[in-house]
């Protein structure tokens, strides 16, 4: 919210610097994120009359000015304006004066050959807004000239742009930021207090019908009548422009007023169109939720179709505004308007919230009812905008209607019971220079009343604090009295304290295994990737939001393959290459009820090597064995024997080139070829491969004791004996399980076995392979004897021949 700090000054007395100010309030959490000092932007500008207008000689667009600004001598200045003429009073930027927004420094200059003495400014020029195509023309008559025009532009004044925290809905005005300076600073509250308003004529055609309480607690409705609308005061408007808000008209811009004074939205309906509108003399107001698929066209221009969430004011039950966000465009006041009714009432914040998100609007108005709007000073507030149309507008008060459900005022300020013994535990010494001491009982009651608490003694140390009606949000408990204690007392006069024994921090175990997981994928040539958990809906087993913020990312993600697939295609798209990546990331579906888990995934399609020049600048689409080659590195960093298993069950994958990953007997995984139809349907090369793993699956068996504690197990110094093995074996048996039975046949002495050639074709049985394996022998306490190895050797070939059925051959 933007402060001007000449109207924060008639709300309360300002004993700092605006420095000062901004830094006080910064520490007390309301953080100014800026300050705009408007006194630099006209500084050396001064009322000027202009005497005297003739045409440039040389030029036709041009203009020759004697101007008076109280110097000795009249200044000659050229201006290119079309509406500089004789006798106005204009703002005149003297030799010297620099203005910033423009960037210019105003020297002496000659323009086609006429000297000039200075410029005649425009509202722009001075960083004001201006409907006017020419030079600013002060409207008063007999000004001083050579006066200073800061103070006539409302350019003597200084804009802190503040931010309040969520729970703070009080400081989303005027006065409540000026409680709030009175209570950091021990200033004089000057709010003003609106008195009384006269109701001229009893009865009317006005009644409300509220059928929505909860929704809408309190609603005052008041007509208006014989309103002269006209531009508002200069005052109004630089307040208004302050505060970053256009000005438009004086009922508008009072309306505008008290919802930046108070914090309290309002809303003028002219009353004629509202009566239009309803189709009758005799008008009802009404509070209700939409029905579906009605309309309604707000101010902004827009015709929005409603939902049930949706809160509307309405006349004899016609939508004419989105209740608490914004008004209808048929009942707004406009320059013809002659009477109103004028709006002023409590929404719940989260039917405003609700309905603001449902049409995609926010405005002034439901921002703050989101927040909470203070209960207690709504008739304040509307007894002020009252006044305020009463003097500007001219307008005669003629009917006035309320409904109110509100609870019994006396409910609306509670009670906080406070220890001054739990204040200090919970907020520790205080520095008091060369020693520390603790909070006093006096400290806690000048704190707490100056946020406007009342104290009373309930016990040594005790007492029993009853807060604000303006608080009483964010003033619940005894926890939220002592952060106020804190934030007011400053957080900065606080003892700075460790712990007596610090500890080493360490990561758990699962954490550790994470990163070195991480680790190796990327000194495989990986890049870590990360996606939103939100995806598109439409698979059967996807859990969907009830309230997304986008329908494209309203479900969540069961896997994570496809956001790597889509990332493959938008950098390839991009022309950034084949992507190798993988991502880490939770999974979600629905399987007997909401189910979530840890997965890794990765995806590989690029040439991982270095240089090219080898293959002319062609890349090297990788092999299934090669893809497959970077997983096994990995898995033997982490120590785990991983087995592979034909797989068919997922459709995105080439059903031969597929395959589960298995380790202790535990699923792990899955890994394979994109299918060729996926491939075609994305535009991807031909060698793309994918992996999905299981963490939990991972992490328990990285977590074995072997694996983590790895046992040393000496080298041999004894040579080895290799035998090589050939035969022809079925395609259907895999090469993992005859490894499995030559190890298990050969242990004690099979130091290790490897598959060295497969061929199929020509002279090899049909539905059969031929498979080479090359066992090498060695014991670890003698060399080993022709006789030795033998029968060792035959055992092996019974076993393949027993257990598969193979043909050797050799």
């Amino acid at each position: 919210m933007r402060i001007s700090l000449n109207w924060l000054r008639e709300l309360v007395e300002i004993k700092l610097s605006h420095e000062e100010l901004a830094e006080t309030l910064t520490m007390a959490g309301f953080e100014v994120e800026d300050i705009e000092d408007r006194r630099t932007w006209a500084n050396g500008v001064v009322v000027g009359r202009v005497l005297e207008r003739q045409p440039h000689p040389n030029a036709d667009k041009l203009s020759v000015c004697q101007v008076d600004i109280g110097a000795d001598e009249t200044l000659n200045i050229v201006c290119g304006a079309p509406n500089v003429r004789a006798d106005i009073y204009v703002p005149v930027a003297t030799t010297g004066t620099y203005l910033p927004n423009i960037d210019l420094k105003i020297k002496p200059a000659k323009l086609r050959g006429v000297q000039s003495q200075g410029m005649i400014c425009s509202l722009k020029e001075l960083g004001l807004p201006s409907d006017v195509d020419g030079i600013h023309i002060f409207p008063q008559a007999n000004l001083p000239v050579g006066s200073d025009v800061r103070t006539l532009l409302g350019l003597d004044d200084v804009i802190l742009d503040l931010t309040a925290t969520a729970n703070r809905a009080d400081a989303l005005s005027m006065v409540g930021v000026a409680r709030e300076v009175a209570a950091l600073t021990d200033a004089k509250l000057s709010i003003p207090e609106p008195g009384e308003v006269a109701i001229t004529r009893g009865g009317g055609n006005l009644a409300l019908k509220i059928t929505e309480p909860q929704a809408c607690p309190a609603y005052i409705g008041t007509v208006i009548e014989q309103i002269k609308i006209a531009p508002s005061p200069d005052w109004l408007q630089q307040r208004l422009r302050a505060a970053g808000v256009r000005p438009i008209n004086n009922v508008v811009d009072i309306t505008n007023y008290v919802l930046l004074e108070w914090g309290q939205p309002l809303h003028a309906f002219d009353c004629d169109r509202l009566k239009s509108v309803a189709g009758s003399e005799n008008l009802t107001i009404g509070v209700r939720f939409a029905a579906a698929e009605e309309t309604l066209k707000t101010l902004d221009g827009q015709t929005r179709t409603l939902k049930t969430q949706n809160l509307l004011i309405t006349a004899n039950d016609k939508p004419v505004a989105l209740a608490g966000v914004m008004g209808g465009e048929e009942t707004e006041v406009h320059e013809g308007t002659q009477s109103l009714v004028l709006e002023a009432a409590l929404f719940d914040s989260v039917a405003i919230r609700r309905s603001s998100r449902s049409v995609g609007l926010r405005s002034e108005a439901s921002g703050r009812y989101e927040r909470g709007v203070n209960r207690a000073e709504l008739e304040v507030a509307n007894r002020r905008a009252l006044a305020l149309i009463s003097e500007l507008a001219q307008g005669m008060l003629v009917q006035q209607e309320i409904a109110d459900t509100r609870p019994d005022p006396s409910t609306w300020s509670h009670s906080i019971v406070l220890r001054l013994d739990r204040v200090n535990q919970i907020l520790g010494p205080i520095d008091l220079a060369e020693d520390t001491g603790e909070l006093e009982a006096k400290d806690v009651e000048r704190i707490l009343t100056a946020l406007g608490c009342q104290l009373t003694p309930s016990g040594e140390g005790t007492w029993s604090v009853s807060v604000p009606p303006y608080r009483y949000r964010d003033l619940e408990r005894e926890i939220d009295l002592i952060e106020e204690i804190a934030r007011l007392y400053g957080y900065n006069k606080f003892c700075d304290t460790l712990p007596e024994k610090a500890e080493a921090g360490y990561l758990p175990l699962d954490q550790e295994l994470i990163r070195e997981l991480r680790a190796y994928l990327r000194a495989e040539g990986l890049t870590e990737l990360i996606h939103y958990s939100l995806v598109k809906p439409g698979e059967a087993s996807q859990i969907v939001l009830s309230n997304p913020l986008f329908v494209e990312y309203s479900a969540l993600r069961t896997d994570l393959i496809s956001g790597l697939i889509d990332a493959f295609q938008y950098n390839l798209e991009q022309g950034n290459g084949s992507l190798n990546g993988f991502e880490i990331g939770r999974i979600f579906w629905q399987e007997d009820g909401l189910q979530e888990a840890e997965a890794i995934a990765g995806i590989i399609g690029g040439d991982c090597t270095i240089g090219k020049w080898s293959t002319s600048g062609r890349e090297q689409s990788l092999t299934w064995f090669e893809a497959k080659g970077i997983l096994e590195s990995v898995f033997r960093q982490l120590g785990l024997q991983v087995e592979y298993q034909p797989d068919r069950r997922d459709e995105r994958l080439h059903p031969g080139c597929t395959a589960s990953l298995w380790v202790r007997g535990n699923r792990l995984g899955i890994f394979g070829q994109l299918h060729p139809q996926v491939r075609r349907e994305k535009g991807l090369p031909d060698s793309v491969y994918v992996f999905q793993l299981d963490v939990d699956v991972l992490l328990d068996s990285m977590e074995q004791d072997e694996i983590l504690t790895p046992t040393f197990h000496p080298y041999s110094t004894y040579p080895a004996s290799d035998r090589d093995i050939a035969f022809f074996a079925p395609v259907k048996v895999s090469v993992a399980e005859i490894e499995k039975a030559i190890s298990n046949a050969g242990k004690g002495l099979l130091e290790s076995v490897e598959l060295f050639d497969e061929y199929r074709g020509e002279n090899v049985p049909q539905g059969q392979r031929s498979l080479a394996f090359r066992l090498i022998y060695r014991s670890s306490d003698r060399t080993l004897t022709e006789a030795e190895v033998e029968p060792v050797h035959n055992q092996v070939r019974e076993a393949l021949v027993e257990k598969f059925g193979v043909n050797l051959r050799s």
